[in-house]
């Protein structure tokens, strides 16, 4: 099936608040306290594979510290140019790490060191794979296990139902069970893409004025065979 591009409003911020945590239950505690001071850890590792939220996660520690007037930075290894981040933060992110060459390898053992050497600011590092599996240099890989070391677990289906349905009702209407089935079915089953589609839908219904049905949201995917 092919789908088009669909022209979608901004997602939120992502936040602590609407991070639906499902089986990450613990993880999201031990953030909490972090976020709190009653955790004293300040290196994270998070793993697990595309759709889990580790992007959102990690965007979510750095609005919270930001909001407390706290130097903090989001940065998204695909991305990388060059460390140019001081290490004096008091939150450092850094998502999907193992997309990083050599010579990011090697800066980030050195932004690693420098945060524990200083003993300010938390590190907060993702990846696909828990370090053992990483290809990445072995001196790195040893430091990642250091610190605390969390897989984020996908959402399950019924949660993802769940997810889309609280939603909808934020926007002001009922999903029904038929839609969220065939969005789980024939699309992008990451949560971010489930999300973005219930938006759009209910922007498609307003600007047809037509009511939210199957027919409906496989006329706004543009389906075909």
């Amino acid at each position: 099936m092919k789908q088009l591009l669909l022209d979608i409003k901004p997602q939120p911020l992502p936040t602590m608040a609407n991070f639906l945590p499902g089986r990450n239950a613990e993880l999201l505690d031990t953030i909490m306290r972090m976020l709190s001071g009653v955790e004293r850890e300040r290196f994270v590792y998070l793993w697990g594979g595309s759709g889990c939220g580790k992007s959102h996660l990690l965007q979510a520690i750095v609005t919270a510290y930001t909001q407390k007037n706290l130097k903090a930075v989001y940065c998204p290894a695909k991305k990388h140019v060059d460390f140019s981040i001081e290490s004096d933060a008091d939150c450092l992110a850094m998502d999907d790490i193992d997309t990083l060459g050599a010579s990011g390898q090697i800066e980030l053992f050195h932004l690693y060191n420098r945060f524990r050497d200083e003993g300010h600011g938390i590190l907060v590092l993702s990846g696909a794979a828990a370090p053992l599996h990483l290809p990445m240099r072995q001196d790195l890989v040893t430091r990642l296990g250091w610190g605390l070391v969390f897989q984020l677990h996908e959402l399950t289906e019924a949660e993802k139902l769940y997810a889309m349905k609280s939603r909808a009702r934020d926007c002001g209407f009922d999903l029904p069970d038929e839609i969220c089935l065939y969005l789980l079915r024939h699309g992008k089953r990451d949560l971010p893409t489930l999300i973005m589609t219930v938006d759009a839908l209910d922007q498609y219904s307003l600007v047809n004025q037509r009511p939210i049905t199957l027919p409906l949201l496989r006329e706004l995917l543009q389906v075909t065979p």
